[in-house]
């Protein structure tokens, strides 16, 4: 709703269902296409051509949606589909378009972890209380570790900033880079989550969404900048890694 340019949003949580499907738009529009659709398409090399088909715009927002899948049962079906997405995700960004995969808790059952390491930024969200912060310390070493060796930035999106702890003593504590934080305001949470049509225009959640948007957006495009340069500055016939994306 607050991204600032417009944007493809991938419901890749194995637990399955719709959240967006649930709640924006209230439970009223069939999950009748999306990720299993795809998977489909898959086995016969036609992801990329399919994909715009399985899209469904997300009224009032510049957002389209790519749905989950329909149950968790359905998970397993979808882990050869994962690497093929990444690539036809990757394509978008020629069209100005850019990427957010919902990636749902990690460590589950068909995780979609070609996208989580396949991303140009993925983020660890967590609450900053102590409970979520010694549930995430592990994965936080996980990601860390994980994407050492790819092109990936692991970074930390904090929801609720001192509620009871500050942003920064949270990254400090996960030892991630913090790329932005939400604001705690849970009544503006629950509109937006069952919202149809139109939005709040301002707020405290609606502000710092914007400005995760913008964060986000400058991390990946300053680590672009940085890898055009450091390719530029290679000898010829040196092998270089192309970044690549649009803001997943």
């Amino acid at each position: 709703m607050a991204w600032p340019r417009p944007v493809l949003v991938v419901e890749a949580d194995p637990t399955g269902g719709s959240g967006i499907l649930a709640g924006h738009f209230k439970g009223q529009v069939a999950h009748a296409q999306g990720l299993i659709d795809l998977a489909m398409a898959q086995r016969q090399d036609l992801v990329a051509a399919e994909l715009p088909h399985q899209l469904l715009d997300i009224p009032g927002t510049g957002a389209k949606l790519l749905a989950g899948s329909r149950s968790h049962a359905q998970a397993g079906s979808l882990v050869a589909l994962w690497p093929v997405l990444l690539e036809a995700l990757r394509d978008l960004d020629s069209t100005g378009q850019d990427v957010l995969v919902d990636a749902g808790r990690l460590g589950l059952e068909g995780s979609p972890t070609p996208l989580l390491f396949g991303a140009d930024l993925t983020l660890l969200l967590t609450r900053s209380t102590l409970p979520a912060l010694i549930a995430a310390t592990s994965w936080a070493e996980t990601l860390r570790d994980e994407t050492a060796a790819t092109i990936t930035r692991p970074g930390l999106l904090v929801v609720g900033e001192g509620h009871p702890y500050p942003a920064r003593e949270v990254a400090g504590a996960l030892r991630l880079p913090l790329v932005a934080k939400l604001a705690w305001d849970r009544r503006s949470a629950a509109v937006l989550s069952r919202a149809r049509g139109t939005y709040p225009k301002r707020g405290r959640l609606l502000a710092s969404l914007a400005a995760a948007g913008e964060a986000i957006r400058s991390v990946v495009i300053s680590d672009r900048a940085a890898g055009a340069s450091t390719a530029a500055s290679r000898p010829a016939d040196a092998t270089s890694v192309a970044s690549f994306g649009g803001g997943r």
